[in-house]
C-alpha cells in the first residue's frame, strides 16, 4: 500500500507542475555574457553609450544611425534636475570663470576666447533657466547592435564611430557591463548603466529621431503632397546634377497621369516638352494646349527620314557629326534587318558613308548645304546594289524601301518641332515595327535637341520597347548620359520592370537619373524593385498596398511618400480613365446642345 501511495504522490506532483507560460516562449534558449558582448541565441549583441557631445548639436544628427541597415535598439533616459539646484551650480561656475577673466586682465595677459565663450554660454543659460525657457536633464543615450557573427561587431563599431565622431560625438562600449547595457535598451524603462551627460532642453530637442524629408523649394513645380507631413513637394528637376527621371509602376497605377500633370505644369514655367506616346494617351493634352500631335504609322502622312543630319553647332566639327550619325544609322540597320554579322556590319558602315558621299555630304563639303542633299533609304539600296557580298542586306532592306513599309521609311521628313508640346503617337504602328519607329523618332528628336539649345523634357513612355533591342537600349542610355549638356531632362516610363532592369543598360539608366518615381507595384516584381532601389520592408509593402496616384518620390538623396493631386480643370484635361472620359464627352455634348450640365463645366 505504501508503495502505491508513493506512486500516487509522484503522479499528483507531476500533474501539479506549472505549465509553460508566455515568458518561456519569448525567453532566449541560451545567453552568454562576455566582456564586451552578449551571445543571445544565434545573435551577438554589443551595447555602447555616448559620453561626450559638442557645443552645438544640429537637428537630425541621429538620423544616419537610425537609417543604418542593421538591427539595433536605442534607449533615451531623461532624468530632470531641479532648476534651483542647477542655478546654484551655474552661479558658482560663472563666478569662477569671471574671476579668471579679471585675473588675466590684471596680469596684462591676452584674452582667452575659450573663457569668454564659456562665460557667455553660462550667462545665457542662466537667463533662460531663470525665465523657464529651458530645463536641465541628466541624459543617457545607449545603443545596442545585433549581428549574426562576432567578427561583424568590429565593423559595426567602426561605422558607428565614423558617423558620430564626424559630428564630435563620442561613444564607448559598456565593458564588463554588457548585461546591464542590454537590459537598459530593453523596453523596461530601467537605466542600469546610469552613464549621463547634463544637457538642457535645446540640444535634447535635436535627438528626436523621426524626421520626415521636406522637398519644398522656392523654384520648380508642384509634384504632389508629402504624405509624411502634408507639405507640398515643390521641386525643380533641373536643379540636380541631371534632370533625368525614371518612373516604374504597374498598369493603371497613375504613371501617365503623373507625367501629364508634370508636363502641363512645366509648360506653364516655359519648358518645352516632347513625348513618345505608344498608346496615344497624350493626344487630349496636346489638343488642350494647342500642341502638335504626329501620328507615326505606315499609313500616316507624317514622315521622318533616318538619314537626316543635325545642324552644326558652334564648336562641333563636321567630321564628328557625320561619324556619329553613321554609327547610329548602323545601329538602326541592326534593328531593322534583324541583326548584322561582323562582315555585314562593315559592309553597311561603308555603304552608308558612300550613300552620303554620293549626295556630296562629306567631311570636306559645306555643312550648310547638307540639308538640301540628304539621301533616302532607296539611295542606300542603290549603293548596296553595287557592292559585293551585299545580297542578303539588299533582300532585307527592300522591305523598307518598296511596298507597304516604304511609304513610311523611304520618305523625306515633314515634321516641325517648333511647338512647345510635340507628341509622337506610335499606337497604330505594328508591334514588330514599333522598336524601329521609336528608334527613328528618338534619333530625330535628339538631332533637333542638339541643334537648338532649349530647356526641354523628353518623355519616353513604355521605354521597355526600346530596351528589347541592344542598340535601342544603348542609344537611350547615351541620351540619358549626355542630356544634361543640352538642357534636357529624359523621363523613361515603364510597367515591365523586369525587362527594363534585366537589360545591361537598365541599371545605368536608373543611376543616371536623379529623380525616380515608384507607384504601385505588382507582387511579381516588388522584390526586384526593392533590391534595385534599396527599399526598406515598410516601403516595399507601401508600394504593394498604396492606392492609385500614390507612391515614393526620390530626388537625389531624399525621398518621400507622395500623393499626386490635380485640380479639377487639370484632371479634365489629362485623365484617361474611360469612365471619366465618357462623362466628360457627355457633358460636352449636353453643353453643345444647350442642355443643363450636372457636375460642373468641362
Amino acid at each position: 500500500m505504501g508503495l502505491f501511495g508513493n506512486k500516487g504522490e509522484i503522479k499528483k506532483k507531476m500533474f501539479e507542475t506549472e505549465v509553460m507560460d508566455f515568458k518561456d516562449i519569448i525567453a532566449p534558449a541560451s545567453v552568454e555574457v562576455g566582456q564586451n558582448y552578449v551571445h543571445l541565441e544565434e545573435k551577438y549583441t554589443k551595447t555602447y553609450f555616448v559620453f561626450s557631445y559638442p557645443r552645438y548639436l544640429s537637428m537630425g544628427w541621429l538620423s544616419p544611425i537610425i537609417n543604418m541597415d542593421i538591427p539595433f535598439d536605442i534607449s533615451f533616459y531623461f532624468h530632470p534636475i531641479e532648476t534651483r539646484d542647477i542655478l546654484k551650480q551655474l552661479r558658482n561656475s560663472v563666478t569662477e570663470v569671471q574671476s579668471e577673466i579679471i585675473e588675466r586682465q590684471d596680469k596684462g595677459l591676452i584674452r582667452d576666447p575659450a573663457l569668454e565663450t564659456a562665460f557667455q554660454d553660462l550667462e545665457e543659460l542662466r537667463d533662460r533657466l531663470q525665465t523657464a525657457q529651458e530645463k536641465m536633464f541628466k541624459f543617457g543615450l545607449y545603443i545596442t547592435v545585433y549581428v549574426d557573427d562576432k567578427k561583424d561587431l568590429e565593423q559595426v563599431e567602426t561605422t558607428l564611430r565614423s558617423i558620430l565622431e564626424s559630428r564630435l560625438i563620442y561613444i564607448k562600449p559598456a565593458l564588463f557591463q554588457q548585461k546591464e547595457g542590454l537590459i537598459s535598451c530593453f523596453p523596461y524603462g530601467t537605466d542600469l548603466l546610469a552613464i549621463h551627460n547634463t544637457l538642457n532642453t535645446a540640444p535634447l530637442s535635436s535627438l528626436f529621431p523621426f524626421i520626415s524629408f521636406d522637398l519644398s523649394s522656392n523654384e520648380g513645380i508642384l509634384f504632389g503632397i508629402n504624405n509624411h507631413n502634408s507639405s507640398l513637394v515643390l521641386f525643380d528637376r533641373f536643379s540636380l546634377e541631371n534632370a533625368n527621371m525614371v518612373i516604374f509602376a504597374k498598369s493603371g497605377s497613375g504613371k501617365s497621369y503623373a507625367v501629364k500633370l508634370e508636363l502641363l505644369r512645366s509648360m506653364m514655367m516655359g519648358t518645352d516638352c516632347v513625348v513618345i506616346d505608344p498608346e496615344n494617351e497624350f493626344k487630349s493634352l496636346t489638343t488642350a494646349v494647342g500642341g502638335s500631335f504626329f501620328k507615326i504609322s505606315l499609313s500616316s502622312d507624317s514622315h521622318i527620314n533616318p538619314f537626316d543630319l543635325p545642324a552644326l553647332r558652334e564648336g562641333e566639327s563636321p567630321e564628328d557629326i557625320l561619324r556619329s550619325n553613321v554609327i547610329n544609322l548602323v545601329g538602326l540597320m541592326r534593328i531593322m534587318l534583324g541583326g548584322l554579322t561582323p562582315e555585314e556590319d562593315a559592309i553597311m558602315d561603308r555603304a552608308i558613308m558612300e550613300t552620303y558621299a554620293a549626295k556630296d555630304i562629306t567631311i570636306n563639303s559645306d555643312p550648310g548645304k547638307w540639308d538640301a542633299n540628304v539621301p533616302l533609304l532607296s539611295d542606300l539600296e542603290s549603293v548596296l546594289e553595287t557592292m559585293q557580298d551585299a545580297e542578303s542586306l539588299l533582300e532585307r532592306l527592300r522591305k523598307f524601301t518598296k511596298g507597304t513599309y516604304g511609304s513610311f521609311f523611304n520618305a523625306r521628313s515633314n515634321i516641325n518641332m517648333e511647338n512647345q508640346l510635340v507628341v509622337f503617337g506610335i499606337r497604330d504602328m505594328e508591334d514588330e515595327l514599333r522598336p524601329i519607329a521609336m528608334f527613328i523618332v528618338m534619333r530625330y528628336i535628339w538631332n533637333t535637341i542638339r541643334s537648338v539649345l532649349k530647356k526641354r523634357i523628353l518623355v519616353i513612355d513604355e521605354a521597355w520597347w526600346m530596351m528589347k533591342e541592344v542598340d535601342g537600349a544603348s542609344f537611350l542610355f547615351g541620351m540619358c548620359k549626355r542630356a544634361r549638356k543640352y538642357w534636357l531632362g529624359v523621363t523613361t516610363i515603364t510597367q515591365d520592370v523586369s525587362d527594363f532592369i534585366s537589360s545591361e543598360y537598365g541599371k545605368p539608366i536608373i543611376t543616371n537619373s536623379s529623380l525616380q518615381l515608384l507607384l504601385k507595384q505588382s507582387p511579381a516584381s516588388i522584390d526586384l524593385v526593392q533590391s534595385t532601389f534599396n527599399l526598406t520592408d515598410q516601403e516595399k509593402y507601401l508600394l504593394l498596398e498604396t492606392p492609385v496616384g500614390e507612391g515614393i518620390f526620390f530626388a537625389g538623396q531624399k525621398h518621400v511618400a507622395i500623393s499626386i493631386r490635380a485640380s479639377y480643370t487639370e484632371d479634365q484635361i489629362i485623365t484617361t480613365n474611360p469612365e471619366e472620359v465618357s462623362k466628360a464627352k457627355e457633358r460636352l455634348t449636353s453643353e453643345l446642345k444647350g442642355e443643363p450640365i450636372d457636375g460642373g463645366l468641362l
